[in-house]
């Protein structure tokens, strides 16, 4: 789609309302999302939201850093025996082997009508018209577009998958989780990289040991500010009162299923432009 020009041409019929309508819907999401990781750790998740406050009223301070420390020193306060499972973490070299020779018809069938097909609305409408708009948004003079975004999904997930990776995509949720934390350049999602990297490279069996060091709770805050901020760059001030109907029942709709958000505000907008429907 991005080759052929295809992807462009649904960014042209996706309205202004219907992508502040599934950027809302997606923070919306990530807000509620990150309370349910809260429950049964309130009181790690009140401290954690304070501290985070105070972090990011101050922008010099890497808050996201620290606040993985603060995580990292409750759990092993907590839990000390995990201070030896640190100490036996396998350190060596793994390099990840070509998949595809494995890849069966029945997979690919399965692959395509039970995971592609259902997710290609939430990928058009999340991962790259989203996406597009909140990064135009935050960085005016560095912007995006939708045929770039998506040839660059293409090309990760040829990549990804032909050396055993799972499917991936980028979102709004993240790019504004990033930013809310204090990413400004491509430098940050650099150095996030290299220690992915690294990880995968150096770490491949001790992933496990080393998700304990982040309580649910703690990923639940970090969930919760990344919807906060998504969630307060959607507006469409000054539209219609049949406009203001699509970003809601896009945003409303998106909160249960992002693909069937988007289809859902489509479908309204085109029927409000056509007659078809008044609000």
């Amino acid at each position: 789609m991005g080759l052929t020009g295809a992807v462009t041409v649904v960014a042209r019929l996706t309205s202004r309302p219907i992508v502040q309508g599934l950027i809302l819907g997606l923070g919306l999401a990530f807000i509620v999302e990150g309370i349910k990781l809260m429950e049964g750790d309130y009181l790690l998740a009140v401290v954690a939201m304070a501290l985070t406050f105070v972090l990011l009223s101050r922008e010099r301070i890497p808050a996201m850093l620290l606040l993985l420390a603060f995580g990292a020193t409750v759990a092993l306060v907590r839990e000390p025996a995990l201070l030896g499972e640190l100490r036996q973490l396998s350190f060596r070299f793994q390099l990840p082997h070509f998949a595809l020779t494995a890849l069966r018809w029945e997979d690919v069938v399965t692959g395509v009508v039970v995971l592609g097909l259902p997710q290609a609305a939430l990928t058009l409408g999340n991962a790259i018209v989203a996406t597009v708009a909140e990064n135009n948004a935050l960085f005016p003079d560095r912007r995006i577009t939708v045929r770039t975004v998506a040839i660059d999904h293409g090309i990760m997930n040829l990549v990804g998958t032909s050396i055993g990776g799972v499917p991936m995509c980028h979102g709004a949720g993240g790019l504004a989780g990033h930013v809310r934390f204090g990413a400004r350049t491509g430098g940050a999602v650099v150095m996030l990289g290299v220690f992915i990297l690294f990880i995968g490279l150096f770490l491949a069996d001790s992933v496990a040991i080393l998700f304990k060091l982040f309580p649910a709770s703690l990923l639940g805050v970090i969930l919760l500010f990344g919807g906060l901020e998504l969630a307060a760059g959607a507006h469409d001030e000054g539209r219609s009162k049949e406009d203001r109907y699509v970003m809601l029942l896009t945003a409303g709709v998106s909160m249960w299923n992002m693909g069937a958000g988007y289809l859902a505000g489509l479908v309204l907008w085109h029927a409000y432009q056509r007659g078809w429907a008044r609000a």
